[in-house]
């Protein structure tokens, strides 16, 4: 624990990411989706486009400061907020200042640029408050508490959602609630404290083809069926995340501060393209509470989870490997 000789926010700044744009050599631009980055693990792959020669990167980023941090009684004054990229490999560190999107506003936003040749893997990222203090510029009032990576050659955030996964036969389950699902080979729990996979036993072999221990086309048929069960698990975490959101007596709905935050601010900008994820959410709860418009969100939702999954990607390869096993078998 640290001890700070000046009053301090005791809550941390949460930073997103919201965008990433490459540059590449011929002066174009090339924005990445929302698979480039992952709000579960704070990670960024700047991989993910497969272009080797991108001159830079411009990272657009979100932070929300605590409640206090703009009170107009607060013993500090000045106040910043800086991004801060730091690349210990390459002893580089880069920073730059965001913009609070309104007077007295616990939003602030920007952008960060990466420069290729300044980095060979992973750099960090974090935010800062800074204000005066005591009569001192530059203290420090608050922070974020985990780093977000950069990774300038991964091509996939590598984590995804944390997951608890166990197996187990259903039908004889000492889990009772198990049982009823005896002839599925899968079932997800979206209750806890992590989003829980229970895989079935009983179904004769699907355990040893899920490990993926063999090869060619029986290992496209693994990659098949987990990122099937990907999206199961992104379509259930998100429907748990907004079915019980705590609201403000305006009727404005809360982000979750576990992980169904996090599921809710990496989906929403699929779910609701264009808007803040803020807008996002409290248009997502309008249309579940007042029953309009629901329906019709839940393709979006579908969307939003198969891309998270890998879904397309799996798809192609099997294909892919269908078609090399057809050519073998005709020659």
């Amino acid at each position: 624990m640290k001890f700070y000789p000046y009053k301090r926010l005791n809550r941390p700044i949460t930073l997103r990411v919201t965008s990433a744009t490459l540059k590449l050599p011929d002066g174009t631009f090339d924005p990445l989706d929302t698979s480039a980055y992952s709000v579960p693990q704070r990670t960024v792959a700047l991989g993910v486009a497969q272009h080797e020669d991108w001159i830079s990167a411009r990272i657009g980023l979100s932070a929300t400061l605590p409640p206090g941090a703009t009170d107009p009684d607060t013993p500090w004054s000045g106040l910043r907020v800086l991004a801060v990229l730091t690349d210990g490999d390459t002893n580089l560190r880069t920073t730059v200042a965001l913009r609070q999107d309104a007077p007295d506003s616990k939003e602030w936003s920007g952008q960060i640029e990466v420069l290729r040749d300044d980095h060979v893997g992973r750099a960090s990222l974090a935010a800062y408050a800074v204000a005066t203090v005591d009569g001192v510029e530059g203290r420090s009032i608050t922070e974020t508490d985990a780093d977000w990576t950069v990774d300038v050659v991964a091509d996939e955030p590598l984590g995804g959602l944390r997951l608890d996964v166990k197996q187990a036969g259903f039908s004889k389950s000492a889990r009772e609630w198990l049982r009823p699902y005896a002839d599925v080979p899968w079932v997800i729990d979206a209750s806890g404290r992590l989003p829980l996979v229970m895989i079935n036993t009983d179904v004769e072999g699907f355990s040893d083809l899920l490990g993926g221990n063999g090869g060619g086309i029986e290992n496209k048929i693994h990659e098949l069926l987990l990122s099937q069960m990907a999206t199961d698990v992104w379509t259930a975490v998100f429907h748990s995340a907004v079915g019980d959101l705590e609201v403000e007596p305006d009727g404005s709905p809360v982000f979750p501060t576990d992980w169904r935050g996090e599921v809710l601010r990496e989906m929403l900008p699929d779910v609701v393209p264009g808007l803040h994820v803020e807008e996002a959410l409290r248009r997502v709860h309008r249309r579940r509470t007042d029953d309009a418009g629901w329906v019709e969100l839940q393709t979006r939702i579908h969307y939003a989870a198969v891309r998270r999954a890998g879904a397309s990607k799996a798809v192609a390869n099997a294909l892919r490997a269908l078609q090399q096993m057809n050519r073998e078998d005709n020659a």
